[in-house]
């Protein structure tokens, strides 16, 4: 089961790249000086790929502790 334990570090690893990239959009987005509607927008736009992320290393870290019970 050492290949779960990897597979799963895998993709919670892309989850939190993907989560560290919604913060970099959101935090440009900030930067930007935008208005607060436009700012809402950006950040609306930018959702999607936060919860994306986040349900990917959700994913990913339930793999690893199924690997290590299942191992």
């Amino acid at each position: 089961m050492e290949w779960l334990v990897w597979g799963g570090a895998t993709v919670s690893l892309v989850g939190l790249c993907g989560l560290v990239l919604s913060i970099v959009r959101v935090a440009r987005a900030r930067k930007a000086g935008l208005s607060d509607e436009e700012l809402r927008a950006a950040v609306q736009k930018v959702m999607p790929l936060n919860l994306g992320s986040l349900f990917l290393s959700v994913i990913g870290l339930m793999l690893v502790i199924l690997g290590i019970f299942l191992g």
